[in-house]
């Protein structure tokens, strides 16, 4: 995902991860993007002078290994998007609060995944982008309220087969253009026919606030190609200590809310059990 904000991704309804929302990486996009490096490999060993069928050996080869590289993602991906969607159930039957607004996801394309190796100066082996880069898959979790997201995230964490390699609390310590977000990198295991891959998954956890702003900053940034305007970025990181404020001003309403019972008065017990502040 972007540095700040990532970009659009797509709505978990049943369907095969690879399928996302214009921005994201779709199963045409995937098609192409697998076709060109396949492409670009196919060249380099044309230009080494090898025997024709020993590179059409070579293309398919890579095909297939490309393919299963992505899928153990996908995969990754619907793993994930199911545990949320038995939580995001669970509250709508049984409390009377829902912690998690909207969710969606996106896997990187084949271009932006070697772009970034190159970036990180690592080798461009699917092993070790496999291993360097762990941000391949993704999902975001849009919640109501700052303290949702913590609770989103140990629901989460505790879940026995997800590990938590590493965690970035960006709402406690904002970066400093004003980007706000708990990020994840988990690892859960994927169930295959003849094997069991361990995939690393990024989860982004943030208010419906920062989400606007960071849609905001996302567009910019690729506008400005990087380069966003002093004026913006001052405009930016008002915006975004705007939008904290907003958090903790409805984070103390709902907080009054919770102190009102079932009838609306003071003290009066609550129908359903609510998340801890």
């Amino acid at each position: 995902m972007h540095g700040t904000a990532a970009g659009p991704l797509t709505d978990p309804s049943p369907r095969p991860a690879a399928e996302v929302a214009p921005g994201g990486d779709t199963s045409a996009g995937t098609a192409r993007a697998v076709a060109d490096v396949v492409r670009r490999r196919a060249a380099e060993l044309v230009t080494a002078d090898m025997d024709p069928a020993e590179v059409a050996g070579h293309v398919r080869d890579a095909q297939r290994e490309m393919a299963r590289f992505r899928m153990g993602y996908e995969f990754g991906i619907e793993e994930m998007l199911t545990k949320i969607r038995i939580l995001r159930s669970e509250f709508r039957q049984t409390h009377d609060h829902n912690p998690i607004e909207h969710v969606t996801s996106r896997l990187k394309s084949m271009d932006s995944i070697i772009d970034k190796a190159v970036r990180y100066g690592c080798a461009t082996d699917l092993p070790t982008i496999r291993e360097r880069i762990r941000d391949i898959a993704g999902i975001r979790i849009t919640c109501s309220f700052e303290s949702d997201a913590y609770w989103v995230a140990e629901m989460l964490s505790q879940q026995p087969d997800v590990e938590v390699v590493q965690r970035k609390d960006y709402i406690a310590a904002p970066k400093a253009n004003g980007y706000r977000s708990l990020h994840l990198i988990v690892r859960i295991p994927v169930f295959l026919s003849d094997r069991t891959e361990h995939v690393f998954v990024e989860v982004q956890i943030r208010t419906i606030a920062m989400d606007f702003w960071a849609s905001v900053e996302h567009k910019l940034f690729y506008k400005y190609r990087g380069d966003v305007p002093a004026h913006l970025q001052t405009e930016l990181l008002d915006a975004a200590r705007t939008a904290a404020e907003l958090d903790a001003r409805m984070g103390r309403l709902r907080d009054e809310v919770r102190d009102l019972g079932g009838d609306g008065t003071p003290g009066a017990p609550r129908e359903a059990a609510t998340p801890p502040a």
